[in-house]
């Protein structure tokens, strides 16, 4: 084949359009095709997140709702635990009974911790209590005990006069307050989210 300067201008120009064909056909396939493929890719990412958060836009209005529900349910889980805590504290829960004694106007002579029933979710953990003081006043403790934020059951209550205290079956006998007309003796009962570990045993008595 001859030199390119040997052949016509006519020919010359028809040799360079081919050749810069297969430049253009070559960068192409070797550029651009890959470019238009990732581009494509892209494209249809793009489409699938825009479709999800379609379907998202849905819930925003429910949104709102949703976190109020969620406050709602905590504030609801902070007050079962309060009324069912799931620790057994043995010291908190005889500082609550004396605080409700102090507000009754009676003594509260002597805590002792009975057995611990487990039960499938909660634990029952009674304690014998023994107080005294005058008549309303140790009815106004036992209102009390009832109307606790903690659940308290009383159950086995004893009452008798100082001069009779065996009929309350008293542990012992104190210097009572001339307005002191009563002696009881009852089992109050809380409870605990059940974890099955034994609870520490109350002092026997007070004084």
């Amino acid at each position: 084949m001859g030199n390119l300067s040997e052949l016509s201008s006519g020919k010359q120009w028809m040799m360079m359009l081919v050749l810069g064909g297969l430049v253009s056909a070559a960068v192409y396939f070797f550029m651009f095709r890959g470019m238009t493929q990732n581009n494509q890719t892209a494209q249809n990412a793009l489409t699938v997140k825009l479709a999800e958060n379609s379907q998202l836009e849905a819930y925003r209005p429910k949104l709102a709702e949703i976190e109020r529900q969620l406050a709602n349910l905590k504030q609801q889980l902070e007050i079962e635990r309060r009324i069912v805590p799931d620790e057994k504290q043995a010291d908190d829960f005889m500082r609550m009974v004396q605080s409700e004694a102090g507000k009754a106007g009676i003594e509260v002579r002597r805590y002792t911790a009975r057995a611990v029933s487990a039960r499938e979710y909660y634990s029952e953990v009674p304690f014998e209590l023994e107080v005294d003081g005058p008549y309303y006043g140790v009815v106004n403790f036992l209102d009390r005990l009832g109307k606790m934020e903690r659940i308290v059951n009383v159950s086995g209550l004893l009452m008798a006069t100082p001069r009779r205290q065996s009929d309350a079956k008293a542990k012992k006998t104190y210097q009572y307050a001339p307005g002191e007309s009563v002696i009881a003796t009852c089992v109050a009962t809380t409870f605990f989210s059940h974890d099955l570990q034994p609870v520490a045993a109350a002092p026997a008595g007070r004084r």
